[in-house]
């Protein structure tokens, strides 16, 4: 089981984090993020035998990310390049290897349902040499085009956060949409890992494949929920 975890976002408790995962996704200046805590938590990474990733967004650290906005094909393909070309500069010089890019917040469920934007990342993706894996939520549009295009993937659930009957992650203003129990996570994965059965927040079973899962490295609970997934992972 690959555990992923969004860092480097000023949340002040990578170091606790970074020995229970296997890969992190590195804000690098859209909605968090600076030249010192991306070399900070690449270097975490590097100590530690984490797989790092460039974790994008909109440019909007006032919202954190979370706010859709409406930004040209052409000028968010240059943010997206910029953000992610400036923690591949960051990684050389640190003789790091970037393994992956994973949108962020709202750019990431813009991507999972539209297929120009998602063409869009994959784009900017591609303009870097080195063969970047995408992770993409399970079932959606940009699955479908990464499979299209034959480029490298991994499929992503989220353990701490729960869906709706769609399979879409329920938005944070929904008072159900943080899990904050690690017990009941802990479970719900190991269903997950099993079965491949989520369970909605409305209480209907769906079917769910996934590489990868995430814990959000702001969350309340985050090192709480990612001891109990590793002792999930020597079950299994």
């Amino acid at each position: 089981m690959n555990i992923n975890c969004d860092l480097g976002e000023g949340s002040g408790n990578d170091a606790d984090l970074m020995p229970w995962i296997d890969s992190c996704n590195i804000a690098c200046g859209g909605h968090a993020g600076d030249e010192n805590s991306m070399i900070s938590t690449l270097k975490l990474a590097k100590q530690h035998g984490v797989k790092p990733g460039a974790h994008p967004s909109f440019v909007d650290r006032a919202n954190f990310g979370r706010k859709e906005l409406k930004v040209s094909p052409k000028l968010m393909k240059n943010q997206l390049i910029l953000q992610i070309g400036s923690l591949i500069d960051l990684a050389d010089r640190l003789n790091v290897e970037i393994f992956h890019v994973k949108a962020h917040g709202a750019l990431y469920n813009l991507c999972a349902r539209s297929e120009e934007m998602a063409s869009v990342l994959i784009e900017a993706v591609r303009h870097f040499k080195q063969d970047l894996c995408i992770f993409v939520p399970y079932g959606s549009v940009i699955e479908a085009l990464v499979k299209q295009k034959r480029i490298a993937y991994m499929t992503e659930a989220f353990a701490d956060r729960n869906y709706d009957n769609e399979l879409n992650l329920l938005p944070r203003s929904d008072p159900k949409a943080l899990l904050d129990d690690s017990n009941k996570i802990r479970e719900r994965a190991l269903r997950m890992l099993k079965e491949n059965i989520i369970r909605t927040a409305e209480g209907k079973d769906l079917y769910i494949n996934f590489d990868t899962l995430c814990v959000h490295g702001d969350h309340p609970k985050a090192l709480q929920i990612l001891m109990e997934l590793n002792k999930l992972k020597k079950r299994i």
